[in-house]
Order: C-alpha cells, then sequence, then structure tokens
C-alpha cells in the first residue's frame, strides 16, 4: 500500500521544521501539521505587537556542533548578527553580574556575608552529600548552602512553582553542569585582570559571552525554513491538531488524523511518524490505548507568559536579561528586547521589556485577564528600578502552555516507560525535541534530535541514539557565539545504538 507521505511531522517547531526540511532536501515527501493557526517555530517563534518584536523566552543562538550551525547558516545565510551577552541577578535591592564578578559579589554581599559563604561552600566540600538526587543537594555540593539559598533557590522554585527538594538532580546536572564556586570564581578573576578568560581553556556552558542572533527575531529563521519545506515539495498545515493515531496492520502504515478549529477532520497515512508534541497529548491519541499512557500523563509542564511593557524611557541598561531572585516580586526574569537585537524595537527613544512570570495553566496568574497582568508588571518593574511605571505607554501578554518539562523525582521513570514502551509497540513512531523527549534541551538541542533522526530513516536503521544528545553538558555552549568553536570541533557523533 502507497502512503500518502513518506513521513508525518507532529509540530512545527524547531525539531519539526528541521526533520522536514533535511528529509525534503533529501527527495522525501513529508506533511507537517501545526497547531498554531499562525505561527511556525514553537516556543521559538516571534511575538509581533504594533511592530515590536519580541521572543518567547529568549533564544540565544550558539552550537558547538558544526552541522547546527552550517544549518543556520543554510536556512538564513544572510541575517545572523553577532550580540553580547550580559545578564544580572537581581536580589535584596542589588545588581549582581551573571557569570560572577568576584569583587562585585564581595562589595554587595559585604565581607561578614561573603565570609560566611566562603565557609558554607568549604563545609559542603569536606562534606558533601553523597549520592545527590534533588536540584537543593547537588547545587549545596556545588556551591555550599548558603550560596544556594541566595542564588539558586528563590528564582529556582519561582521558574518551577516546586521546592528544590523535589527537583530532580538531572535538572542542576543538564543545565549548569561544570560550573562550580571555583570556576566561577577563577571566571571572575579572570574577567576582573585580563578581561577574558584564557583562550582555548575550557568553557562552561553558563559562562558564554557572546552568541549569534536572527536580526529581527528567531521567527526569521523558522518561517525561513517553513518556505524552504514547501518549495522542497513540503506541506505544512497550520491549525491543525493531533487527534487520533494508529499503526494499520497492513503495511505497517500509519494512519494520523488531525482536526482544525471547525472541527474538520484529515487523516493521512505515512511510513514514519516523527513527533515533537508533548508526550502527554501524542499518547493520549495513539490508538489502541498504550500500556504507559498512565506514565505518559503522570509528566508535569511548567507554563509561562510574558508581558511585555513598551515605555518612553530615559534609563537604558544593556542586559539581555535580569533573573529577578527577589522573593517580593512575582517576576522571574526581564527581558531587554533592544539588546538582543536593535530591530526589535521598531522607534528611538522607546524601550520595550519583556516581564516573565512562570505559572501553571489554569492558575491564577494564568487566568487573570490581561489588564490585571500589565497593571502587576508596571508595579513590579517600578519596585526592581528598571524603569517607572508612568514611563509605560502600552503593553501587551502573550501566554505559553507546556514551556518547560518539569524534572520531578519520577519523570525519568515515566519518560523510560513511555520509551520501552514505544520501542516494543510502535515502530517507525520517533519522538524528537523538547516537549516530545520531555527533555529541557535548548534550540541547537532540539535541531540535532531530529537531524539524528533524519538519517536514522534515510538508512533504514537505528545507527543513532537521540536520546544522548545534550547528555554531556560540555556540548552545550561554547565561549563565544559557538560558530567558530564548531568549526574547529569534530563533528558530534553520538554513540550509536547496539
Amino acid at each position: 500500500m502507497t502512503p500518502d507521505f513518506d513521513t508525518l511531522i507532529i509540530g512545527a517547531g524547531p525539531a519539526g521544521l528541521t526533520a522536514a526540511y533535511q528529509l525534503t532536501k533529501a527527495g522525501q515527501s513529508a506533511l507537517v501539521i501545526e497547531q498554531d493557526p499562525s505561527f511556525v517555530g514553537g516556543i521559538s517563534r516571534t511575538a509581533n505587537y504594533k511592530d515590536y518584536l519580541f521572543d518567547i523566552g529568549g533564544h540565544r543562538f550558539f552550537s558547538k556542533s558544526k552541522e547546527v550551525v552550517d544549518l543556520w547558516d543554510e536556512i538564513l545565510p544572510d541575517d545572523f548578527i553577532e550580540r553580547p551577552r550580559l545578564s544580572r541577578i537581581f536580589y535584596g535591592d542589588k545588581f549582581y553580574s551573571y557569570p560572577l564578578n568576584g569583587f562585585e559579589a564581595l562589595r554587595n554581599l559585604g565581607l561578614f556575608e561573603s565570609a560566611l559563604c566562603m565557609l558554607s561552600y568549604g563545609y559542603a566540600k569536606l562534606r558533601p552529600i553523597r549520592d545527590a538526587k534533588t536540584f537543593h543537594q547537588w547545587v549545596r555540593n556545588q556551591f555550599g548552602e548558603r550560596l544556594f539559598s541566595i542564588f539558586f533557590k528563590t528564582y529556582t522554585e519561582k521558574v518551577w512553582g516546586m521546592s528544590c527538594d523535589e527537583i530532580s538532580a538531572d535538572w542542576a546536572a543538564q543545565r549548569i553542569k561544570g560550573l562550580s564556586l571555583g570556576s566561577a570564581v577563577y571566571h571572575a578573576l579572570t574577567r576582573s585582570f585580563r578581561g577574558k578568560p584564557r583562550a582555548g581553556g575550557p568553557v562552561i556552558k553558563t559562562l558564554i559571552e557572546s552568541f549569534r542572533y536572527p536580526r529581527k527575531r528567531p521567527g526569521m529563521l523558522w518561517e525561513a525554513c517553513a518556505r524552504k519545506v514547501v518549495a522542497q515539495g513540503g506541506e505544512i498545515r497550520m491549525g491543525r491538531r493531533l487527534a487520533r493515531l494508529s499503526r494499520e496492520a497492513n503495511g505497517g502504515l500509519w494512519s494520523v488524523t488531525s482536526i482544525d478549529a471547525n472541527g474538520s477532520e484529515e487523516t493521512h497515512t505515512a511510513r514514519h511518524v516523527i513527533s515533537s508534541a508533548p508526550i502527554v497529548e501524542l499518547m493520549g491519541a495513539i490508538k489502541p490505548t498504550p500500556i504507559s499512557l498512565f506514565n505518559a500523563r503522570a509528566l508535569k509542564y511548567r507554563d509561562f507568559l510574558t508581558v511585555a511593557l513598551i515605555a518612553r524611557s530615559k534609563k537604558d541598561f544593556p542586559d539581555n536579561w535580569v533573573y529577578i531572585h527577589d522573593p517580593s516580586v512575582k517576576v522571574g526574569r526581564v527581558q531587554n528586547f533592544r539588546s538582543w537585537s536593535p530591530d526589535l524595537v521598531p522607534q528611538e527613544g522607546m524601550t520595550c521589556l519583556g516581564l516573565e512570570y512562570f505559572c501553571f495553566e489554569g492558575d491564577g496568574l494564568w487566568n487573570a485577564p490581561d489588564a490585571e497582568l500589565v497593571e502587576l508588571a508596571k508595579k513590579e518593574i517600578d519596585q526592581i528600578g528598571l524603569i517607572s511605571a508612568d514611563e509605560v505607554v502600552d503593553a501587551c501578554v502573550v501566554r505559553q502552555a507546556k514551556a518547560y518539562p518539569v524534572y520531578d523525582d519520577s519523570y525519568r521513570d515515566n519518560v523510560d516507560t513511555v520509551r520501552r514502551d514505544l520501542a516494543l509497540n510502535f515502530p517507525n513512531l520517533h519522538l524528537v525535541g523538547r516537549n516530545g523527549m520531555h527533555k529541557y534541551n535548548n534550540q541547537d538541542h532540539a535541531m540535532m534530535t531530529a537531524m539524528l533522526t533524519v538519517r536514522n530513516i534515510l538508512s533504514g536503521e537505528e545507527h543513532y541514539d537521540i536520546w544522548d544528545v545534550n547528555e554531556d553538558a560540555e556540548y552545550h555552549e561554547a565561549g563565544t557565539s559557538g560558530e567558530q568553536e564548531a568549526l574547529r570541533s569534530e563533528r558530534l557523533v553520538p554513540r550509536k545504538v547496539a
């Protein structure tokens, strides 16, 4: 039986579009279904409000993978700019450079508090918690209890809406592996005395100093990618939600049904299905019901919303974003969109700041009226002191569901159970990307999972284990944009499946 398409792809985010681009470039037929009626790019899309452009969460472009850097340049060859990376922490009415500047931190904390932090760090090194299982335990081992409470606890619990004792150590190992007080202090001292760290030395992923960025938003890349997919013969159908999928007995083809906002259904067959949809949505659509559906439903997600404040302000600051560790405000992070790219803010003398609030879909923040959220944001930005509330002239609110897969104490067992079920009972169904794998991947990692999946499909064999992508944190980020590092490095070749 001849399928309608060689591959059907669920989701037009970075992973889904990367797969579609590479498959159609290789001459394969591919259909992408995307639930959003207008935007491609998933969480990497860019919102547009009266020509003010802003990211959904902020997306820096860097990678140690030559394949990923080459693909960016192939899709969007003329529109990347190099941007300085600057972030600060707001804590106790003071700003701290991030990465850490040792002298600034000493001055802000004071000699007494700094001494207590060093004693706490020394105690943690003398008496580490063996086999650290939680985020709290992992960070305490690396930094000491006191620095954990100052620079990790409040912000992390804002992001995840749960205690650091409930968050798996996997989260810390994946996102801040390699960073310790010693490495941070060394980095701070080299910056203070020599301006930059030793050339050619190891670079910790949280200490990057510059990155590449599409001139007019990350969405530029994915909009260009979508156009090229269509030019290569692929199809992208917007505003279509996954309804059902099943594997036919005759020929083993997948049958996938999607539904639009009016309730109209379409069904297509394909040899392969690639899914970047949240695991819970995918498993809920499979017929007959998978035995691991219970595990899929146990996976949790964190949502967030951005309040973009447009202001006529004389204050200017160079940060890409500021992490808000102060527990007196609800905002978790503030983006300064002009510092990502001047082209995101169309008017001179204006600034556009994005206040990010982490929440759960359906809770009080998520359901609050936009006007109420704008007033909250104006009050908190004034309290922080980045701009004054009376300088705000306009605002809008954007909500993003399932922004972050939650790493609780049971997530790994649940994901592993789903993986085993799919491998045994649902051949040619491939999980890719952040939500597709319930793995907090960066954009380049999501792309790499799709690229390796395409290699497996084209070769007809499972040569590459995509679950290895991002297991080694040294792959995460280079000291600058990552481009030159990638050009010098070997191509990423994950462990082959035995």
